[in-house]
This record gives structure tokens, C-alpha cells and sequence, in this order.
């Protein structure tokens, strides 16, 4: 199904995203008003042109030419606005990765994007030091924190030490801006590669008209900023109105995200629905009047039914669930404030054009399962180093996600699963994640992923993996328990023929279940 027809954003050729984005604030007037806030104070539009021109200048007296790779491996502090716009104005690529990955996923993502630079959070180097000495294209590695290392660039005495104005590379929309590698849940990263007028088409479509994102806002993301996801809610959007971004560089726990929620009260608060159903099973969830929210949203999976409405009851407001990638930078498929319907991930954000298509690639009728596939003006470039994955992702103009979607008879699309998730039992397609809504609405439950297991005749069955809420107890009158929940919510032949509790599912780092971990575990 096609979005409204609305025509893209028409940006000049000559343009670089990171001077739109400051600048665009400055001429506003809104120089005094805070940009960031992060665990160690504020920092205004006007702080943050100069850090960012500082950054321009320091990046390019470490070496570092037009188009060359930093990677950037931060915490949600102020340093990484700084480095990502301030790489992006001089016309190098910034390359934000994962910060809870390991010293081989590193090493890969080094050796593969031939980074010159590397700029790590003084807490995250001992994962570096190991593999540092083995890179042949790095040449540069600089600290962010307060603790230095011996033979290496701080990168506050190189701020300190770099002019306070840099000329901008002359690039042009369709330059290469900056990478983000995929996060892994259906195995190796993949070099994303994105574009310069891509930031500001995710706000220009989906961030000013859906999320109705405004100046006056003060927005909160607990997906972080490595995340495509939690680039465009806490580094894009805000910048993209003058509205003002709360950072946290800690994990968010239920219990750090309710500080944040209770002390700086933002009004947009953007989770992932694993952290939504934490905080409803959480001792710590705030009440109605400790906090400031007005709009929530959540992606990086669809957002279980029950998890929505128990949300909205507590809270008074609904979440906009969506879904968006790293290959399309964000979201492109979201529900509407006041048109939320709970189980479905709504409907194409205009200027996106959606699809659905079967095997052969010709599109399904309405009512039945198709693959999505996703044109839109934001789609990567190409992934880097990768000729094969490109040519099965990229089609011309459309791009495949590898989610399976039904649309309905009023243009809302629910989510069926990943096309290499979906079951074929007795003959039907059973969709992992309906089976896990079901079990998500009985009161034991936290958390629940469905995969394949072959019986005794070697016949696909449903396999669902549990983990309990606190005060819950495993037991096999549980198991028993959540297979006639099944049954009484869904036709027989998709209940679970095994039910396995576990402490805890395995995951990425943006909270996507790691599906195809808990398909090894099973005898397929």
C-alpha cells in the first residue's frame, strides 16, 4: 500500500547535514537554550556549534581526510553529538557502533570499514586495547572520559586545542555521510551506508507529522544514540525543531529510565517494547503524576497488544509503535496519535511507499501475509563490502526488510515475524509473534519468544521459551497453564507443543529478540 503521495523534501545539492542541523537553530535565535543534557550537565546550540566546529578542526589536524572513516564507539554523552556532526561538517564519515558488543565484533567492524580514526569512552577501551596494535588502515585512537591512556589523544585536550570555527566540506545530499552497522539478530553486522540528506528526511517525514514533535519538547530515548532508532529521537529530531535532548550514558534499567522520566520530566519518551514490559513489572514504574510525558513511541519490534494497553492505562497516553531499520534509518510504517490500534503497527508514514509480496515477488492481496518491502527517500546507499547482500536487499527503488506483515481492510499492517521466523504447522503459516501476544497476556509472563522444533513424526511445531515475571514460579502446572492460554486465544494448531523457562532471552543490544540463538537451542 502506497503512503499519501506526498512529495519528497527538496534539499539543494550543495548541502551537509551536520551545518543544516546546527545552524538551522542558530538562525533561529535559539542559541542560549539547551541542546543536550547529559549525567554531567548542559550544553546549549551555541556550546554545541563551537564543540562541533572544534571537533571539525581537531579530526582534521589528527589527519583525517574527506571521506576517511572515525569510528565512534560512545556513551550517550554529550561527546558524541559532538563528534558525530563535527566528523560529518568535515566531510569525514563517523561510523557509531554498538557500545555492549565484544573485542571480535570490533576487531570485524575496524578491520571491515579500514576506519583511520577511532574515538572510544575511556570506560569502553579496555575492549580496544587488545586488537588496537593489529589494525592496518587505523592511525588515530582518542579518548572521551576523564581518564586518560598513556599514548593516546584525550579527546577534551584536543577540543581545547582546536579553533573555535571550521569551514565546512563542500559535499553535496547525496555524498556518503555516515555508516551504521546492522545490529546483528540475524547474524553478522552489515556496513550500512547512508547518505547526507537522509537525516533530515526522517524528521522532515516522520518526526514533525507523526510524532508531532515540537520546540517546547524535552524528549528522552532510551535506545541510544548508536542505534539508528535512537539517532533520529535524541541527536536528529530535537536538533531538527530546537527542542532540548536528555542523554544517559548508564544501561536502561527500568530503574535508571524512571530517574530520568521523574527528574528531567521529558515529554517524549521513545522506548523498545522489552523495556516497556520491564517498567510495567517494575517496583520503580513511576505514577501518573511523577512525570511530563505526552507521546511515547516504540520500535525495534512490534509491540505486544497487552504490553500498549496496560501502558496506556497507567499512564494516560498512547505509544505510536512503528517500524523502521537500519537500512531505511527510521521509521516508515507507524500508528497515529488518537488512531492507535494496539497489535498493529499502523500505517505507511507519507513519503514512504509500502508493499507487501510473495515469494516470487508479486504483490498479496489485502488479507493475506506478504514480505514487507519498504520505497522510501531514506533507503542506504549499499551495505559496505557486501555486493551479494546489496543486490538481494536493495531492488531499484524498494527495499526488503525480511518481516512478514498482513495488511487489513483499513490499511493497518500487523506484524506476522521475520520471514525466516515464520512456522509452517499443519499446513498454515503461524505467525511466532501472535503466538507470543497470546502468551504475553497471561499474568506470569515477562517475556516469551516462539521458535520451530520438529516432533517425533519431524513435523514444525511451535516452541515458545519463557521467562517469568518476579514472584512467578517455573513450574510444569505453568507450562500446562500457557498452552490452554493459547488455545482459548488462538486456533488450536498454533499453541506451543513445548514450553522451556529460561532467566533471561537472548538479545541485542537494542533489544531485538536474537531468534535464530533460540532456534539452535531447539532439535530442528
Amino acid at each position: 500500500m502506497p503512503g499519501d503521495g506526498a512529495p519528497p523534501i527538496a534539499l539543494p545539492r550543495d548541502y551537509n547535514a551536520a551545518v543544516d542541523l546546527v545552524q538551522r537553530n542558530l538562525k533561529a535565535g535559539r542559541g542560549e537554550k539547551t541542546a543536550f543534557r547529559d549525567d554531567r550537565g548542559a550544553l546549549t546550540y551555541a556550546e554545541l556549534a563551537e564543540r562541533v566546529d572544534r571537533a571539525a578542526n581537531a579530526l582534521r589536524a589528527l589527519g583525517l581526510e574527506p571521506e576517511q572513516r572515525v569510528l565512534l564507539c560512545l556513551l550517550d554523552t554529550v561527546d558524541f553529538p559532538t563528534l558525530f556532526l563535527g566528523a560529518i561538517k568535515a566531510g569525514i564519515v563517523p561510523i557509531p557502533v554498538n557500545t555492549l558488543m565484544t573485542t571480535a565484533d570490533y576487531d570485524f567492524m575496524l578491520c571491515d570499514s579500514r576506519a583511520r580514526a577511532l574515538v572510544v569512552s575511556d570506560a569502553l577501551y579496555d575492549r580496544f586495547a587488545p586488537i588496537l596494535a593489529k589494525q592496518p588502515a587505523l592511525r588515530q585512537v582518542v579518548v572521551s572520559g576523564s581518564q586518560p591512556v598513556e599514548g593516546r589523544h584525550l579527546l577534551s585536550e584536543l577540543l581545547a586545542a582546536a579553533a573555535p570555527r571550521a569551514e565546512p566540506a563542500e559535499t553535496t545530499a547525496d555524498d556518503m555521510c555516515f555508516w551504521l552497522y546492522s545490529s546483528g539478530s540475524t547474524g553478522t553486522p552489515k556496513g550500512t551506508v547512508h547518505l547526507h540528506s537522509h537525516l533530515i528526511l526522517t524528521a522532515e517525514l516522520y518526526a514533525k507529522p507523526i510524532l508531532g514533535i515540537r520546540e517546547s519538547d524535552v524528549v528522552f530515548s532510551a535506545a541510544k544514540l548508536f542505534f539508528a532508532y535512537g539517532l533520529g529521537n535524541a541527536l536528529t529530531f530535537p536538533m531538527a525543531v530546537g527542542a532540548t535532548s536528555v542523554l544517559m550514558a548508564e544501561r536502561p534499567t527500568p530503574a535508571a529510565v524512571a530517574r530520568v522520566l521523574t527528574q528531567h520530566r521529558p515529554t517524549l519518551f521513545y522506548g523498545v517494547p522489552t523495556l516497556y514490559g520491564a517498567m510495567l513489572a517494575s517496583p520503580e514504574l513511576p505514577q501518573r503524576g511523577e512525570v511530563a510525558i505526552r507521546r511515547c513511541t516504540s520500535a525495534g519490534e512490534a509491540l505486544p497488544e497487552e504490553i500498549g494497553k496496560r501502558w496506556t492505562e497507567h499512564f494516560g497516553v498512547e505509544i505510536l509503535d512503528g517500524i523502521g531499520s537500519t537500512e531505511m534509518l527510521h521509521i516508515f510504517l507507524s500508528n497515529r496519535p488518537g488512531e492507535v490500534r494496539y497489535g498493529t503497527t499502523g500505517k505507511p508514514v507519507p513519503g514512504y511507499d509500502i508493499r507487501l509480496v510473495d515469494e516470487a515477488g508479486t504483490p498479496v492481496e489485502p488479507g493475506t501475509i506478504g514480505e514487507l518491502q519498504i520505497s522510501g527517500p531514506t533507503s542506504a546507499a549499499f551495505y559496505w563490502n557486501q555486493r551479494e547482500r546489496s543486490r538481494q536487499t536493495y531492488l531499484g527503488p524498494w527495499t526488503r526488510s525480511g518481516d512478514k506483515y498482513l495488511e487489513d481492510e483499513d490499511g493497518y499492517f500487523t506484524y506476522c515475524g521475520r520471514s525466516d521466523d515464520m512456522l509452517k504447522v499443519s499446513g498454515n503459516y503461524v505467525s511466532p509473534f501472535e503466538v507470543e501476544a497470546a502468551l504475553l497476556a497471561h499474568a506470569s509472563v515477562l517475556e516469551a519468544a516462539v521458535v520451530a522444533q520438529l516432533d517425533e513424526q519431524k513435523l514444525v511445531k511451535p516452541k515458545a521459551y519463557i521467562v517469568v515475571k518476579p514472584g512467578a514460579a517455573a513450574s510444569p502446572a505453568l507450562a500446562e497453564a500457557l498452552q490452554g492460554h493459547v488455545k482459548s486465544r488462538l486456533a488450536p494448531y498454533k499453541y506451543p507443543r513445548w514450553i522451556e523457562f529460561i532467566d533471561e532471552l537472548p538479545k541485542t543490544a537494542t533489544g531485538k529478540i536474537q531468534r535464530f540463538k533460540l532456534r539452535a537451542r531447539s532439535t530442528l
